[in-house]
């Protein structure tokens, strides 16, 4: 008798935690029932006796009547109240679009290497790829993508206060949704969730209120936009190695048979490493326009202090101190540079030869300082 009032006990103790672990999950998304104003009754109104005056009364706090048109959602212990969910605009050029009840972000293009449109959906990919989440539907014309089914497993146990354990399995679908521009260089990403499908145990729940869905929408923008930011950061820290690594340079012909330096690198990465290397080679930029490939220069001499504790004596470009413009221009997989005087003609074979020495110690230079 004593062993079945313990495990009488232990069940009764063991249910009532598990309520209120329940209880205590359920308060912090809707009003707290114990709330005593929810108990208050309207006061009567003041009963005066006969002969006495009617003393004033005020109405500004006077709660007015239900009018046909208010609103029948849910209300009281029914309504959520939890925080909204917010946007985390991280990526470099995103930001949220004011006022808006939707999960979306807006971007604005802010390096040129790569169409917008191709760099966001390519991360978009990617995120998917690396948590194996197929895409059921991607339409890049129409710019839309569909996804399979995430699937969320919480299979853990309950928290210390509870002997139970619950099994609870939610699969999501979302389809994204990008409106480019007709510049190109503006886009806004929709998110929506478009299929719901959760489990508990043996219970099943195909339906999600709007707010919980909208939820489910921004988590699940935030997580694409922290990944699509890490994949930014790391591709600048892979650009700027690449920058402070020297790049194999050779004497050649430009696109118009002009003579110039070929450099074995991308647009990309010639373009800010040869703006290191001619601040190292004595030349002042003026101007520059990396769109066109232009940079208008004036040559001042060499650092002595740096080029002499590097090479020999006899590393000085042989080149006259005047002005000059620079042309980078891609050619194939490699990038051209050519050098012409302040007139816009080209230097001749001869002088490019002559300075190549030095342009190619420099360029194939590793960790030239910034």
């Amino acid at each position: 008798m004593e062993v079945l009032r313990t495990r009488i006990w232990l069940a009764a103790i063991g249910l009532s935690a598990s309520l209120s672990g329940c209880a205590l999950w359920q308060e912090e998304q809707s009003v707290d029932p114990s709330h005593p104003h929810l108990a208050t009754k309207q006061a009567k109104q003041l009963v005066l006796p006969e002969g006495k005056a009617v003393p004033k009364f005020e109405d500004d706090y006077a709660i007015p009547e239900v009018g046909a048109n208010a609103e029948s959602g849910k209300v009281g212990g029914e309504l959520d109240i939890s925080s909204p969910r917010l946007v985390l605009p991280i990526v470099s050029g995103s930001r949220i679009l004011e006022g808006s009840r939707e999960a979306i972000v807006q971007f604005d293009q802010v390096k040129d290497d790569v169409p917008l449109d191709t760099a966001i959906w390519n991360s978009l990919i990617s995120y998917l790829d690396e948590r194996g989440i197929a895409v059921v539907d991607f339409d890049k014309q129409n710019q839309r993508l569909k996804t399979d089914w995430m699937i969320i497993e919480d299979d853990g146990d309950s928290a210390w206060y509870s002997w139970t354990k619950t099994e609870r399995t939610v699969g999501q679908r979302f389809e994204f949704e990008l409106d480019v521009k007709s510049h190109g260089r503006s886009a806004t990403l929709f998110v929506k969730l478009v299929d719901y499908l959760e489990t508990v145990n043996n219970d099943v729940i195909a339906d999600i209120s709007q707010h919980q869905a909208r939820k489910n929408e921004v988590d699940i923008l935030n997580d694409v936009l922290s990944h699509y930011e890490t994949q930014l950061k790391l591709s600048n820290l892979r650009k700027a190695r690449q920058i402070r690594t020297g790049v194999p340079l050779e004497l050649g012909f430009n696109a118009d048979g002009e003579a110039a330096y070929l450099v074995d690198a991308n647009y990309e990465i010639t373009w800010p490493r040869l703006l290191l290397v001619l601040r190292k080679l004595g030349f002042n930029v003026k101007d520059l326009d990396k769109s066109t490939g232009l940079i208008f220069v004036t040559y001042a001499g060499v650092d002595e202090g740096w080029w002499s504790s590097l090479f020999s004596s006899d590393s000085e470009l042989m080149l006259e101190e005047a002005d000059y413009r620079i042309i980078v221009k891609e050619q194939g997989a490699k990038t051209s540079i050519s050098i012409r005087d302040s007139e816009n003609e080209p230097l001749s074979a001869s002088t490019i030869s002559d300075v190549y020495p030095a342009f190619e110690r420099v360029m194939t230079t590793d960790d030239l300082d910034i």
